[in-house]
This record gives structure tokens, C-alpha cells and sequence, in this order.
């Protein structure tokens, strides 16, 4: 399945809030369609799909690359769920969003593909590149660079989460180590998508 480019707020209508697709909360909660089922009790699978959607749609992910991310989370100790979270917040167009650089990850994601966004001085224009504790994340020396990411952070009331550190004057932030379950901002239940593909 492709990444998502179609409205955002009729996803969130339909499944919640998604702070890294859009930072726009829709008008009505009503769930999109001439018929919804709003007050219908969902089935197992159905809350289990959702789950994954909202995961999908949040970070901007296809599906193939939800299954990889899956696959590597298995191999770590610990909570599997959780380790797939962990390793969709050390993504860069992930770490870019957190610090504040982009308003969203869709907006993070355009940045990097652009060449504006630096990993340790280097440049990177992979959105997926995978982030590590002590690694240092800024912005390109070109002022048009600069001044995208500056109208950012003027823009952008969220705040800087414990496990990354922000230079506003530098322009640059730091992986300070992996990110904990109180810092995550978006809702979710990460046990049902484990179950979700564990039947697959």
C-alpha cells in the first residue's frame, strides 16, 4: 500500500488524533460517510486495524515498511510493541518533527528529501535513516535552509521531549538516548498491532 497524499483531517476523523500528519483538528468528530457507524462496537480485528492505520498515517510509513519494522522489533528484548514504537521515533523525519524543525512529519519528511537536513555534519536525504543516542541533527548552512526551519520553530508551540536536546541558536539537536513511553504524544495501543501481524 502507497503513502497516503489525500486529506488528512477525513483520516483523523476517522481515526483519532494523528499529531504527526496534521497539527488541524476537524470540525466535526463525526467519522467520515453518509452512514457511519460511530456508536457501533468494533470487532477485535477492526480495533486492531485501526491501530495499525493510525501507526501507518501517523508516521507516514507504507505497509512493506511497517512489516520490516515489525520483523526488526521482534529481535530486540523486551516489549515488542514498544520497540516498534522506538524505532519509528528514531527515524529522522521523526526526530526532525519532535525537535521542532518541521510542523509535521509529512513536512519533516519534504525537508530531508530536499537536502536541508544534516546527521552529524553529513548531509542525509533519506527520510527512514535511523537516528542514534549522541547523534546531532541540523540544518544545511544555506540561508534558504535556515530560514524554513526558522519559520518553524516560530510557528511550533510543542515542546522539546527529554531524549532530544534543541539548539535554537545553532539550529541543530541532539539524540540524547531512546525515547521513553511518557514522551510518545500519540495515542495509541501498540499491543494490538503486534497482534494485528502476528496472525500473519
Amino acid at each position: 500500500m502507497a503513502r497516503y497524499h489525500g486529506p488528512r483531517l477525513r483520516i483523523v476523523r476517522q481515526l483519532g488524533a494523528l499529531p504527526g500528519l496534521t497539527n488541524k483538528t476537524p470540525t466535526t468528530k463525526r467519522p467520515p460517510g453518509q452512514h457511519n457507524n460511530a456508536n457501533k462496537k468494533a470487532s477485535n480485528y477492526k480495533s486492531q486495524l485501526q491501530e495499525k492505520q493510525k501507526l501507518r498515517y501517523n508516521y507516514g510509513i507504507t505497509e512493506r515498511q511497517l512489516r520490516r519494522y515489525i520483523q526488526k522489533a521482534r529481535k530486540f528484548k523486551g516489549s515488542t510493541g514498544f520497540s516498534l514504537l522506538q524505532l519509528l521515533e528514531m527515524r529522522l523525519d521523526s526526530i526532525v518533527y519532535r525537535l521542532g524543525f518541521a510542523p509535521t512529519i509529512p513536512a519533516a519528511r519534504q525537508l530531508i528529501n530536499h537536502g536541508h537536513i544534516t546527521v552529524n555534519n553529513k548531509r542525509v536525504s533519506i527520510a527512514s535513516f535511523e537516528c542514534k543516542p549522541f547523534d546531532t541533527v541540523g540544518v544545511q548552512a544555506k540561508e534558504n535552509s535556515k530560514n524554513l526551519v526558522k519559520s518553524s520553530l516560530e510557528n511550533v508551540s510543542q515542546y522539546v521531549p527529554n531524549f532530544l536536546e534543541r539548539d535554537d541558536q545553532a539550529l541543530t539537536g541532539k539524540v540524547k538516548t531512546l525515547i521513553t513511553r511518557n514522551e510518545l504524544i500519540l495515542k495509541i495501543n501498540e499491543l494490538l498491532i503486534v497482534e494485528y501481524y502476528s496472525r500473519r
